[in-house]
């Protein structure tokens, strides 16, 4: 008899989470890593956010409440969604979560049974990827090319549909690319869905940075074009925007009730309910125009990080880098320099085992996190089938211009260190092996 469940195995991590514990373990050393891994603003929650919290707590609001999510906040969901997208929907058609994590794996459970196809960008969110295999059905990713600037085409996208195709993910301001859908490729790609899916098909449409977008760029939903309000699941949430990580409020909106509800039955098993002194305050920064205030000034400094960090990126030999347009990311390609460090060299000397746990940016990810102290995620921690001979890996501009300085400097000497790489890998063995 087996301990674990087969399926236990079968669904993946989150590398930015992961490698915290390699970064605990420099720092318990006394080394000072700079940070440059996880997608977490440096920045506070609005403060008329935080004293909702305060009020809601002072006045006991710590109880269950509706596991649909409280109405005052799906209300101010609602009327949010026909603000910037000018769709009306009933608060009865929104699910809150602890966080916007939730709503994949739920929506995938909800949506797809063994045999059915997903089809989602790579490189994305891990955790688009990480449900597929874990439900049965069978991942099919839609590789973005740097050619083309990270964009998911209608024409992409066409190719892959099947009639086993069950959902398809979109993400727009895109993890880890920094890429910002137009007008006129989401409406491409909606004619293509309309017109080769059936319409139980679901899309589900990630728009977790609809606020971080950059040079005056607008957000756009696939949702907002006629017929895809009644095939579109929109997913956002407050983490990102308004810099509230831990405060775990997430949502999404089904495109009817029925499904809505099927989804909360979910939440009541696995959560019962979300805080409700979270949700009152999730209100209040979708509401009140200090919050608002709050927003657009941190999105102007991350504005201002990522001028600062693409034209420093621009000056290292070797090393290409699309422009972001929304987001905290960058993306940069270090193909050339993992040849010229001897990285493609040491994979191909790897074991045929290790060689399927790690990848060339992997091990540079690891080389420059143990050696030179600053940590990134590689291009594995964006979805990993087929994703080989894809040598990217990513930077969050979550910090000040002086650490980000700082870090990208660091990788620079790492670019460089030839006998350093060498080095790390006559020591690190274990490690490699078991990334």
């Amino acid at each position: 008899m087996d301990l674990y469940a087969k399926r236990a195995f079968l669904i993946d991590t989150e590398n930015a989470f992961k490698i915290s514990s390699h970064i605990a373990t420099l720092e318990s050393q006394g080394h000072r890593v700079v940070k440059l891994n996880i997608g977490e603003p440096d920045f506070n929650i609005p403060e008329v956010v935080k004293e909702e919290i305060k009020k809601q707590l002072d006045d006991h609001n710590t109880h269950y409440c509706d596991p649909k999510g409280l109405l005052t906040l799906r209300e101010a969901i609602s009327q949010q969604i026909y603000k910037t997208r000018k769709l009306s929907v009933s608060p009865e058609q929104i699910v809150v979560f602890p966080g916007a994590k939730p709503g994949i794996g739920f929506s995938e459970q909800v949506y797809c049974d063994p045999g059915d196809e997903v089809i989602y960008p790579s490189p994305s969110f891990p955790i688009f990827e990480s449900f597929i295999r874990y439900l049965g059905a069978k991942p099919v990713p839609a590789h973005l090319s740097e050619e083309n600037d990270f964009k998911l085409t209608a024409e992409a996208l066409s190719a892959l549909i099947t009639p086993k195709t069950k959902m398809i993910f979109l993400n727009s301001p895109s993890n880890p690319t920094g890429n910002v859908a137009n007008q006129f490729e989401l409406e491409t790609i909606a004619k293509v869905i309309l017109n080769q899916c059936h319409p139980n098909v679901r899309v589900y449409s990630d728009e977790i940075y609809e606020r971080i977008i950059f040079d005056q760029q607008s957000h756009y939903s696939i949702a907002s074009f006629p017929g895809m309000e009644k095939r579109t699941i929109i997913s956002s949430g407050f983490s990102k925007s308004y810099a509230w990580t831990g405060g775990r409020i997430g949502y999404a909106i089904f495109p009817s009730i029925e499904e809505a509800n099927v989804v909360k039955n979910l939440n009541i098993n696995y959560f019962s309910c979300i805080s409700p002194y979270n949700q009152e305050a999730a209100k209040v920064a979708l509401t009140h125009p200090d919050a608002e205030r709050s927003v657009v000034n941190m999105v102007q400094t991350f504005q201002t990080r990522r001028d600062f960090v693409y034209e420093k990126l621009r000056e290292i030999p070797n090393l290409r880098c699309i422009k972001p347009k929304g987001t905290f990311y960058i993306f940069p390609n270090i193909q050339q320099i993992c040849e010229n460090l001897g990285i493609m060299a040491a994979f191909q000397g790897l074991d045929p085992i290790a060689q399927s746990l790690t990848s060339p940016t992997s091990l540079f990810q690891l080389f420059a996190l143990y050696h030179h102290h600053v940590a990134i995620l590689d291009r594995r921690s964006f979805g990993k089938v087929g994703s080989e001979n894809q040598h990217y890996f990513r930077i969050a501009f979550t910090a000040n211009e002086a650490m980000l300085a700082e870090g990208i400097s660091r990788l620079s000497h790492a670019f460089h260190d030839t006998l350093g790489f060498q080095k790390f890998m006559r020591e690190q063995q274990s490690l490699v092996s078991s990334k």
